[in-house]
């Protein structure tokens, strides 16, 4: 179920804290990976190198025909360890290790990317891998995923894929049952949050008992401000978790925040 990607790409990496989901509030180092499989033109349009875009607000991951050139291919896991300890320097504290895209779990079986993981875990960080759930690496073969916390961010209807594309069942319930701590991550427009939303994440969720955190759509905090409110109260409504977007909220559009 992997993705057969032969090069690992590494778009950036930043020091900052966790915006979003269970770890909200966390300094958190993030590796961004480029490339994947879903476009979701309903989240939004962005004027970039003279293009009109729509979709995901990490354009720069997500459009190698665009930002290919900037991606960093990655050899070896030294490289990627080297990154993650000139963050550590100074510190007196282990911050949390969030892997991110894109989706990386295209690299899923990725003989450095797996290794770079492998030794993430057996160091003892607290890793937090976030996916579109479309992907699940084959756990029998790569264990050390099951010690990975997976930021399961299913796409609803309002990222304008269709549903067999960016519903995947069988992925969904190898990263939710078999791997540590795993939860739910949807992003609601105010729309969604008023109409359909609480039928999408049922028939989704159905069957898992992992925690669920609804986000308000938006990259910036005008948009924020926009779907925020509506999503609050589907939460209260529902019983869910809201997880606002504290990263937009102090920085608003600032890349490598």
């Amino acid at each position: 179920m992997h993705g057969g990607t032969e090069t690992l790409f590494l778009v950036e990496h930043f020091f900052s804290i966790q915006g979003e989901g269970r770890y909200s509030g966390v300094p958190s180092i993030f590796l961004r990976f480029g490339g994947c499989n879903l476009r979701c033109p309903g989240f939004g349009r962005y004027e970039t190198e003279g293009r009109s875009i729509r979709g995901c607000d990490t354009i720069r991951a997500v459009h190698a025909n665009l930002y290919g050139e900037r991606w960093h291919a990655v050899a070896s896991v030294e490289e990627l360890e080297e990154v993650v300890a000139g963050y550590l320097e100074g510190l007196s504290y282990r911050p949390d290790i969030v892997i991110t895209g894109g989706e990386p779990m295209l690299y899923a079986e990725h003989p450095v990317f797996y290794r770079f993981i492998e030794k993430l875990t057996k160091s003892g960080f607290r890793i937090t891998i976030e996916t579109n759930g479309t992907i699940a690496p084959a756990l029998d073969r790569f264990g050390a995923y099951t010690e990975v916390t997976f930021a399961l961010a299913v796409k609803l209807s309002c990222s304008a894929e269709t549903p067999r594309r960016r519903i995947v069942p069988e992925a969904i319930s190898t990263l939710a049952r078999r791997t540590k701590e795993s939860f739910f991550k949807f992003t609601l427009s105010r729309e969604l949050a008023e109409e359909s939303g609480a039928a999408e994440i049922e028939a989704i969720c159905s069957g898992y008992g992992n925690e669920i955190y609804c986000m308000p759509l938006g990259d910036c905090e005008s948009e924020l401000r926009r779907h925020a409110p509506a999503v609050a109260s589907f939460c209260l409504r529902h019983g869910y978790r809201y997880s606002d977007r504290l990263h937009v909220r102090l920085w608003n559009r600032e890349e490598k925040r």
